[in-house]
């Protein structure tokens, strides 16, 4: 028989997030928990987690459904700005004209 109360690294080990991401998702309160014992430990009832990984695929599937992928979706990905892109081609740029390594110290 599964256990009724999950322990948060037992949801994060589930959801494959880490602890830090399972705690702020209870919260936030997007993931219902409570805290038992002295020491207030975070336990989540496994019928809750369930809930949570279905609302998660309705609210996917509303996503998917309002936002069509389509070829042009695609080819407008390549052109997008990624914010974690850019810092790495600031980098490569402010790199491309110098002749000393970019961690020297002067």
């Amino acid at each position: 028989m599964a256990p009724r109360f999950l322990t948060l690294a037992d949801v994060a080990e589930t959801l494959n997030i880490s602890a830090s991401q399972t705690y702020a998702l209870v919260r936030n309160g997007e993931l219902p928990a409570i805290k038992v014992g002295g020491r207030g430990q975070w336990r989540v009832e496994a019928t809750e987690l369930e809930g949570y990984i279905a609302r998660m695929y309705a609210e996917t599937a509303d996503f998917v459904r309002t936002h069509p992928f389509s070829k042009d979706d695609d080819d407008a990905d390549d052109e997008t700005d990624d914010p974690e892109d850019s810092d790495s081609d600031a980098e490569a740029d402010s790199d491309a004209g110098s002749d000393e390594p970019a961690d020297a110290t002067t």
